[in-house]
């Protein structure tokens, strides 16, 4: 919330004469604590920071850097920045930057193109994930084409100026999540893809697990992404340093077509271009649609996003589907039983390779065991009666899997997997305390502890104590309480958001680092929106089923009060029914969707084709031109305009830090 400045100004000033503090509380950033500097030179002293081979891995097999500090897009906007992370490239430790953090923020900043062995190369550091690329017979086969055409076009050039010029005769999207997907259009044309010279193989789910699975929930998501990838904060040793899979996300243009080769099975194998890709299946491990596979030509185990160089979520902070520890740790066993004898060398979605067969092999058997101890261990304390805060405080990994760096958390955390794991099996609604059974809004309860405790000014000398000791998660609890009893305290702000920095300082996550930080500049300056992938391209090729589905969560309850509308729609050259058919029923403020299906007596008919419907779900023409461009059919234009004024526009601007 941003404030009048008249009364910033009378904070201000109020908090300008208080002797509270002992430090100055400004809406600046601040160096890192004497605490802070202490909590992360422990973790020099726990890690073999002495251990050089993922930096040998890293840039083994280097060829070529892309020859521009930046990449743009065609109206000259810079959409990925090589430069921008440059300053962690340092070999003294930032004071600012958790160290373990720090390391792969340095790992992640190797950009360019690699040999992984002959006929196997990839382009990393060009976005959030890494573009890998086989020799077929006459083309390149290329896995994960990044978030952004502009981006994935840079990097398929980089390999045909480096390595050899072929036309790509197959794209292979190993999941469902749009950073290895988005930049299709980058590697491919539409012309040969709808020429069938291109093969496009995904696994089983993946076209509508792409488009639709951040659909009902995806405002939240997209703020939340916002926080998680730190939108907001700027590159910098007291900024965003990395996100833990990669630097950040590119902004430029995103992209989908649907496969045209769907694989389902375990055991499935498919010749791509004269290679022969040996698939398994990893369904609702990292993503809900997502395959490894193994290339016997190259000895390479292609292990998707489901083992990479780092603990990965179990639940995303973004938000998403809690996903099944246990089953996670069960394909990573399948694929060391399958695999990991045979392999040479392992890549994967992020990061870099792995090779020999006897570190995959040790990488795989530790990664598995990191997954399910957590899962394990969380069911235990579980089973003892522990809470999920309580469990999340108490589990730590042996260190014979804490002390690999590829089982550090760097992108998920054992602490959040471990309310993931409760969350799956139990609910993290509440604990089963019936205390928390029904607690009181964020701000009701915050100004009763305001209150109770004596007021915000005493709440803030408690929390500028704390802040004083170093103990920065209760300096954060008291403030939070303070902000959202009224978000107009400056005071409290500006504090809070100085205790949420060191907190981010002290995170080894990128995302959780990401998350405080944003949290912090939010709480001094208010919300700004910060450039983001281009996600349009998705939202066109979302099915009208998905997309009817969608607005039941728009419907404002009041203004649907007492409404009973039957809406048929009739979409020509539909590709998603043979019929085409549709229908909507707003009856009780809830609105169901339905396919395939026409009522027989509806009061209102609407008709219109697939390009017609995608302008009303991307609002590029409103509906009264619509209608006079004869594109759009409508029995009754005035009823349709009242069922229509039911639902809410989503705002992106609401508060995540404050009310």
């Amino acid at each position: 919330m941003l404030l009048r400045k008249t009364a910033l100004s009378l904070i201000v000033a109020s908090f300008c004469a208080s002797a509270i503090a002992t430090t100055e509380i400004t809406p600046d950033a601040k160096p890192a604590s004497k605490f802070t500097k202490e909590k992360n030179g422990a973790l020099l002293n726990y890690l073999d920071f002495q251990n050089k081979e993922d930096f040998d891995a890293a840039t083994k097999g280097f060829i070529a850097k892309w020859p521009d500090k930046n990449i743009k897009d065609a109206k000259g906007n810079v959409v990925w920045d090589f430069e921008a992370f440059a300053f962690v490239d340092t070999d003294k430790n930032i004071d600012t930057i958790n160290p373990s953090l720090q390391r792969t923020a340095k790992l992640n900043n190797q950009d360019g193109l690699f040999k992984v062995v002959d006929g196997v190369y990839q382009v990393r550091g060009f976005d959030l994930s890494v573009m890998t690329f086989f020799r077929g017979k006459s083309g390149w086969i290329v896995v994960d084409p990044l978030v952004s055409e502009e981006t994935a076009a840079a990097g398929l050039k980089l390999v045909n100026d480096n390595v050899e010029k072929l036309p790509v005769t197959a794209v292979i999207f190993t999941h469902s999540h749009v950073d290895h997907f988005g930049g299709i259009w980058g590697v491919t044309s539409k012309a040969d893809y709808d020429n069938g010279k291109v093969a496009v193989v995904a696994p089983e789910g993946f076209f509508e697990h792409s488009i639709s699975e951040n659909v009902l929930a995806g405002n939240l998501m997209s703020r939340r992404a916002g926080f998680m990838y730190g939108n907001m904060a700027a590159a910098s040793p007291t900024g965003k340093v990395d996100g833990g899979l990669g630097k950040t996300t590119s902004t430029g243009s995103l992209g989908i077509v649907e496969p045209t080769l769907i694989v389902s099975k375990t055991g499935e194998k498919h010749d791509l271009d004269g290679i022969e890709f040996d698939f398994q299946m990893a369904q609702a491990s990292e993503a809900p649609a997502e395959f490894i596979a193994y290339i016997p030509k190259y000895k390479t185990l292609l292990a998707s996003e489901v083992m990479t160089h780092t603990i990965h979520n179990i639940s995303t902070l973004r938000g998403a589907q809690t996903r099944d520890a246990s089953k996670w740790a069960a394909y990573v066993d399948e694929s060391l039983e399958l695999f990991a004898a045979k392999s040479d060398v392992m890549v994967a979605s992020h990061h870099w390779p792995t090779w020999g067969a006897d570190k995959i092999t040790d990488q795989l058997s530790k990664t598995r065991d990191m997954y399910k101890y957590v899962h394990d261990q969380t069911l235990r304390l579980a089973n003892e009666g522990y809470t999920p805060n309580e469990i999340s405080a108490t589990i730590k990994l042996p260190d014979s899997l804490d002390k690999e760096w590829y089982n550090r958390g760097y992108y998920g955390s054992v602490s959040h997997n471990s309310r993931a794991t409760y969350d799956f099996y139990f609910g993290a609604w509440w604990d089963g305390n019936p205390a928390n059974l029904n607690p009181l809004p964020p701000s009701e309860e915050g100004a009763n502890y305001v209150k109770a405790i004596g007021g915000a000014d005493k709440v803030i000398a408690i929390a500028q104590e704390a802040i004083n000791n170093g103990e920065y998660r209760w300096a954060v609890t008291l403030l939070n309480n303070v902000v959202f009893s009224d978000p107009e305290n400056m005071k409290a702000r500006y504090l809070e958001a100085d205790a949420m920095e060191q907190l981010g300082y002290q995170a080894e996550s990128g995302p959780w680092r990401n998350y405080y930080l944003v949290g912090s500049t939010e709480l001094r300056n208010g919300y700004k929106s910060s450039p983001a992938p281009d996600t349009l391209a998705i939202a066109k090729n979302m099915p009208v089923y998905s997309a009817l589905q969608s607005l039941a969560v728009h419907v404002n309850p009041e203004k649907a009060n007492g409404m009973m509308t039957r809406v048929n729609i009739q979409v020509s050259n539909d590709k998603s029914t043979k019929s085409g058919k549709y229908a909507m029923l707003l009856s009780n403020s809830v609105l169901k969707s339905y396919q395939d299906r026409n009522f027989e007596k509806a009061d209102i008919t609407v008709e219109l084709d697939p390009a017609t419907f995608t302008s009303l779900v991307i609002k590029d023409k409103s509906i009264d031109d619509l209608v006079k461009a004869g594109k759009l059919k409508i029995s009754d234009q005035a009823k349709f305009a009242e069922f229509m004024g039911v639902f809410d526009t989503f705002k992106t601007d609401f508060g995540i830090v404050t009310p």
